[in-house]
């Protein structure tokens, strides 16, 4: 056991965030600690780290073991660049490799004694910075840089000119490179791109330390972990497994702690009903046992209730109209800004009822396309076609359409006025704001906040088709498996941008990625992707080997590979629909077959000669029948 709380206890005023709560992390252990927004995950970080006191229990670490705290918000300064600032992380090793440059020219000039004991400092310093990696070290520090994102040209940016994202993976790469025994880190996947969280699963995999993780990108923490911490209501309670056997099991917990609580509200009802019934009788010994009975009852521990989940909360995305067919046809579209070409001649389309999701390094374009659709920016070139009775609801993390001096609640009644308070409410709990929330004014609210609200109201907006730029960014676990729940079910058509796996896994249809300049289209969700990428990037997104390959042709052939992927499904269902209807054949006579033969072992039957040949002849022909489905079911399963 490398760290250990036990019975920490944390409020601010009557807010209770832990009460009694305990766990431990393991060595090497990789952990998962999570909960609804406000739960207090981050507060129980700040806590282990020392920023927070507790106001009761303890928190223990191991006997020189060291920590290393990632928080959600940095503010670096000072006037590094970037390369500079993460060096620093090396700094011991930096300072060793000094000492031994100076000692190997001083070593000329010695002699004697002097000598022997310079040779043994050298020595055991050169050892020590073998030991540590120190000829790899610069190379590590690239290594890392690049795999949170950053390209050579901008490791020489000054960190005073980054944004809030750029600082937090600046320092997510320099608490790394220092290799505290405990990683603590408060949502590390913010800010990444896909192609950094993947490197960032495979670095934490090998990490040679524990580490103890905030998150709620359940692809990641599937991944990643293999114990999740969970607070909820204040208690904390620990299970084994990724987050799919923690949602599993917690579940079952749930199910069987409910079962227990609504029996013992049905005995406390029936003992309540006997107690008033006694005391009815208004004698001396059923009033005595009466009072024995509610003795009896305030001694019962009574069993706390589980927490509501949120079932009752339903987002219905209802499109106003039915779109025709023919949603978005893309041609030939390009867009650059100087110094920073994005995407070139690029041309696809979208039908009704597709979940298309838009996935690519950062910078490549995705939400510049969202803004070129929706008009908000102009191309450089080609054009765009919306189909027939096509209505865009389109949801902006930079463009949200609010009113800042109204309340969240007057936000949404003044937009929809048709829907009841109690519509609204659910609503808006869905996307976090609950209580005396809904109150607050939409200009007092932070960037995160205003962007839950814009979402909402899009979400109410009946458009057939949805444009969504990271609509999942500052939700919780639960209200995005709400929001997954209703795209699942929305009959229009959905073009999104998103970083989170998980959420492009459980609703998307078809995946385009940016990858060198144009889209490679995937019909499947994220598993699908990452079977096919390697092969499909090769054959229709792979760089030019000389600089006049006619950008149209790869759009075409990405175009091409599309409609291939597309067919190879159809034909797949059909196969498969075709297999299922053959087994259900065979299955049918084959016991057909069997009745038929028990039929005639009855005597009624078979001294009956005119059915005994009806049932011979069926029985024949069932026989041909099968002959025929069973070299059939061969034939399509032998397609797989």
């Amino acid at each position: 056991m490398i760290l250990a709380c036990h019975s920490i206890e944390k409020a601010f005023g009557e807010d209770v965030i832990v009460k009694n709560g305990s766990f431990h992390i393991e060595e090497y252990e990789k952990a998962a600690l999570v909960g609804i927004n406000g739960a207090g995950k981050s507060t129980i970080l700040k806590m282990i780290v020392g920023e927070l006191p507790l106001d009761g229990g303890s928190i223990t670490l191991s006997k020189g073991k060291s920590l290393g705290y990632l928080s959600q918000h940095q503010n670096l300064s000072g006037g590094n660049t970037i390369y500079e600032e993460v060096r620093t992380a090396k700094a011991e090793i930096i300072s060793l490799e000094k000492e031994i440059r100076r000692i190997e020219q001083e070593i000329p000039n010695l002699a004697g004694e002097q000598l022997t004991e310079r040779l043994n400092t050298y020595h055991r310093l050169s050892d020590r910075f073998e030991r540590e990696n120190g000829y790899a070290y610069e190379s590590e520090i690239v290594g890392v840089l690049k795999g949170l994102g950053f390209d050579e040209e901008e490791f020489s940016k000054p960190v005073d000119a980054l944004s809030g994202g750029q600082k937090t993976r600046v320092a997510l790469g320099k608490l790394l490179l220092t290799k505290p025994d405990v990683l603590l880190l408060d949502e590390p996947t913010n800010h990444l791109d896909l192609n950094s969280i993947s490197w960032l699963e495979t670095y934490l995999l090998n990490y040679s330390g524990a580490v103890l993780i905030v998150s709620h990108d359940r692809y990641f923490l599937n991944r990643v972990v293999t114990k999740v911490i969970e607070i909820e209501q204040g208690s904390i309670m620990t299970y084994l497994g990724n987050y799919t056997d923690y949602s599993r099991k917690k579940q079952q917990i749930r199910e069987a702690r409910m079962k227990e609580y609504l029996n013992q509200q049905q005995e406390i009802r029936h003992q309540e009903a006997v107690i008033e019934k006694l005391r009815s009788f208004n004698r001396e010994k059923s009033i005595k046992r009466a009072e024995s009975r509610e003795k009896m009852l305030e001694k019962m521990e009574r069993i706390e209730k589980p927490a509501e989940q949120r079932t009752d909360i339903h987002l219905v995305l209802e499109p106003s109209c039915v779109s025709g067919n023919d949603v978005l046809s893309v041609d030939h579209l390009s867009k650059s800004f100087p110094s920073q070409p994005l995407f070139e001649n690029v041309s696809f389309e979208i039908k009704r009822g597709e979940h298309v999701a838009v996935i690519g390094d950062n910078g490549t374009g995705k939400t510049t396309l969202l803004k070129i659709l929706n008009r908000v920016l102009p191309a450089d070139s080609g054009s765009f076609t919306l189909g027939t009775n096509v209505h865009i609801g389109y949801y902006d993390q930079e463009h949200h359409v609010l009113h800042m001096e109204k309340t969240i609640f007057e936000e949404i009644s003044d937009a929809y006025p048709s829907l009841t308070n109690t519509e609204i409410r659910n609503m808006l709990a869905a996307f976090l704001f609950t209580g005396d929330d809904v109150f607050k004014l939409i200009g007092d609210l932070s960037g995160g906040e205003r962007g839950r609200v814009s979402l909402a109201k899009l979400m109410l907006s009946e458009a057939n088709f949805l444009i969504l730029d990271e609509p999942t960014n500052h939700l919780d676990i639960a209200s995005k498996e709400i929001l997954e729940n209703a795209l699942n079910n929305y009959k229009g058509t959905v073009l999104y941008v998103s970083h989170d796996r998980y959420f492009i896994n459980q609703t998307a249809t078809r995946i385009l990625e940016l990858v060198n300049k144009t889209f490679v289209n995937y019909i499947g969700n994220y598993d699908y992707y990452l079977e096919k990428r390697e092969e499909l990037t090769a054959a229709y997104a792979s760089v030019p080997s000389c600089d006049n390959a006619p950008a149209a042709e790869a759009a075409s052939e990405a175009k091409l590979s599309w409609q291939e992927q597309k067919e190879e499904k159809a034909r797949e269902r059909k196969r498969q629909n075709d297999l299922k209807k053959t087994e259900e054949r065979i299955t049918s006579l084959e016991e057909r077959d069997g009745q038929i033969d028990e039929l005639m072992a009855l005597e009624e039957v078979y001294t009956n000669s005119i059915r005994c040949q009806e049932l011979a002849k069926e029985k024949a022909d069932i026989a041909a029948e099968l002959e025929e489905l069973y070299e059939k079911w061969e034939a399509l399963a032998s397609q797989e």
